[in-house]
């Protein structure tokens, strides 16, 4: 495994269920609270960093839209649901004096800039945090392919990707005792193991541009900043 390093660029994946609670919709302000405490902890240490929300707290698209809303028409709303929650992370980020600027895929003049990738970079470069929401503007694909579209585009080192287990597992770890968890892998291993780490596009698209990817615990506090600094935890995933 390769030695600890410090990431200069950083593209953090954050689930909009990670903004509420268990089996809920909405946002809880105790989880978005916590979740901006941790994100400034670690952009205080001097990172630039991306994030890209997903908006499963508020509409999931392939799940709820039923036999009357069509796939197209509920991706879209699946689109405008990351940017509610790109709103409320922009929000509390700058009551904690984190300078943020959000961007969207979806044009919505009023609410975002559009994503315009030198623009990002630039922010980056001044210190802004950087919250892409409306994920590659497209139906058909995922927050996580919008993560590892968008962290090749702003030649970001590394993709750390925040879920509610403290790493990949060759099994459910809720439902298996047996599960045992992985502290490296590659990317054609979990495509071929089919672990559901992130969906197939977007673990091709990292793979293929040599973006690693850490996959870790939201919930233990200082993990992002931990990430960030390069120390172990979670699974780190490679090329190689």
């Amino acid at each position: 495994m390769p030695a600890a390093k410090k990431y200069k660029r950083v593209l953090l994946k954050l689930s909009g269920e990670s903004l509420c609670s268990e089996g809920s919709h909405g946002i809880r302000p105790e989880a978005l609270s916590s979740i901006v405490s941790e994100i400034k902890l670690a952009v205080d240490s001097g990172v630039q960093m991306g994030i890209v929300v997903g908006g499963g707290n508020i509409w999931r698209g392939m799940q709820d839209r039923g036999e009357v809303i069509g796939r197209v028409t509920a991706d879209y709303m699946g689109m405008l649901a990351t940017l509610m929650n790109a709103l409320a992370l922009q929000d509390a980020l700058e009551q904690l004096e984190v300078p943020t600027r959000v961007q969207t895929a979806v044009e919505i003049a009023k609410l975002a800039e559009s994503y315009i990738r030198r623009r990002a970079i630039r922010h980056l470069e001044k210190g802004r945090v950087v919250i892409f929401a409306g994920g590659t503007g497209n139906p058909y694909f995922t927050t996580d392919t919008a993560s590892a579209l968008r962290a090749v585009e702003i030649e970001a080192e590394v993709v750390l990707k925040a879920t509610k287990v403290d790493g990949v597992y060759n099994a459910d770890p809720k439902k298996d005792k047996k599960a045992v968890k992985y502290d490296h892998l590659t990317f054609m291993d979990s495509i071929k193991q089919r672990l559901k780490v992130m969906d197939t596009t977007a673990l091709t698209l990292c793979m293929e541009n040599r973006m690693p990817v850490v996959v870790f615990d939201l919930a233990v506090k200082g993990n992002i900043a931990r990430a960030v600094a390069g120390q172990k935890v979670g699974t780190l995933i490679t090329t190689e």
